[in-house]
C-alpha cells in the first residue's frame, strides 16, 4: 500500500489537527506534516494496513521531537506564551455546531493548559480522547507500553481538570462577548463586573517583539483597567471586528487596516474567566482548516 497525493489531500486536515493541538503553532505544524508525508513516500509501507494510524504514528512522532528541541526556546521566551490562534475564515452559511472540529482540544485555553503536559501526555491525551485510538494502537504510535499510555491519559486528565468545563457553546459565548463589547464600550461596570469573574487573569503574548505585559494581570479591576490603558493609546484608523477564533468567538482589532491583536476568551459557568491577547506579529495569521 503506497502513500498517494490522494491521501496526502484526506489526511493533511486530520494531521493539522492533530499537530496543532500538540504545538499551538501554526508554522511548526504546517512543516510537521510536510515532513510526514515526504517520510511517508520514502519509506516502504506494503506491510502497512491502516493508513490513517500509520500517518498519525509519523506525525505525532515528529511533533514530539518539536516539542522536546523546543523547551529551551519556549523557557527563554518574554512574557506569557499564547497558542497562535487559529482564525477561522468561514463560509457565510457556517454553522459552528456542525463542526467536528470544534469541541475537543481546540480553545486556547485548553492548548495553554497542555504546556503543563509532559510531551508523551499530550500525545496520548490527544490520541485517545479526542481521536479516539485504542490504548494499544497509541502504545504503537509512541513505542511505549499499553499499561503505560493507560497511567499518562489518566495523568494528564486530571493535569487538565481546570478546562474540562469550559463552555464551548459557541452562541452563548457569543452573546457573553457581544454584551462585554456594549459595556466596555459604554464604561458599564456593573454589567462588566457581572461578565468577568472577580479573579480574572490576562495574559498578553507580544513575543518581545511589540509592547505587552510581560506577566499575568489577575482581577477585575486591574484586567479592565489594563484594557482601558490599552484603548486610550490607541491612535490612527481602529477598528475590530468579532470572529471565530478556535472555534469560539474572538475579537480581531485592526490599526489601519492590519490586524493588530487577537483577543480569546475562556468561560466558565456564564463568566470570562480568563483572557489572551495575542499581539505577536508572527502568530497573526489567518489560517481555514475543513470542517
Amino acid at each position: 500500500m503506497q502513500i498517494t497525493t490522494e491521501d496526502y489531500h484526506e489526511f493533511k486536515p486530520l494531521l493539522f489537527s492533530l499537530g496543532y493541538r500538540m504545538l499551538g503553532s501554526i508554522t511548526e505544524v504546517e512543516d510537521s506534516i510536510q515532513e510526514t508525508f515526504l517520510k511517508a513516500y520514502q519509506i516502504d509501507t506494503e506491510d502497512i494496513d491502516n493508513k490513517k494510524a500509520y500517518l498519525c504514528k509519523i506525525m505525532t512522532n515528529r511533533c514530539l521531537d518539536v516539542l522536546k528541541s523546543a523547551r529551551y526556546k519556549r523557557e527563554q521566551y518574554i512574557g506569557p506564551w499564547n497558542p497562535e490562534p487559529l482564525l477561522i475564515d468561514q463560509p457565510a452559511s457556517y454553522d459552528p455546531a456542525e463542526s467536528i472540529l470544534q469541541k475537543e482540544g481546540l480553545s486556547i485555553a485548553y492548548l495553554r493548559m497542555m504546556e503543563f503536559l509532559r510531551p508523551e501526555e499530550r500525545a496520548v491525551l490527544l490520541l485517545r480522547e479526542v481521536f479516539n485510538f485504542t490504548y494499544l494502537e497509541i502504545a504503537a504510535m509512541i513505542d511505549k507500553k499499553e499499561e503505560n499510555c493507560r497511567k499518562m491519559f489518566s495523568r494528564a486528565k486530571q493535569k487538565m481538570a481546570p478546562v474540562q468545563d469550559e463552555s464551548l457553546d459557541y452562541k452563548n459565548n457569543k452573546s457573553i462577548i457581544d454584551r462585554f463589547i456594549q459595556a466596555f464600550q459604554t464604561q458599564d461596570q456593573d454589567v462588566l463586573l457581572e461578565l468577568i469573574s472577580d479573579k480574572v487573569t490576562l495574559h498578553s503574548d507580544g513575543g518581545g517583539k511589540v509592547n505587552a505585559a510581560t506577566r499575568p494581570i489577575i482581577s477585575a479591576p486591574n484586567v479592565l483597567n489594563f484594557l482601558y490603558g490599552i484603548m486610550k493609546k490607541m491612535t490612527g484608523d481602529f477598528d475590530f471586528e468579532v470572529k471565530m477564533v478556535n472555534y469560539q468567538p474572538g475579537i480581531l482589532i485592526f490599526i489601519q487596516n492590519q490586524l493588530q491583536s487577537v483577543f480569546s476568551f475562556y468561560i466558565y459557568e456564564g463568566k470570562i474567566n480568563e483572557m489572551y491577547i495575542t499581539l505577536n506579529p508572527d502568530k497573526l495569521r489567518v489560517q481555514s482548516i475543513g470542517n
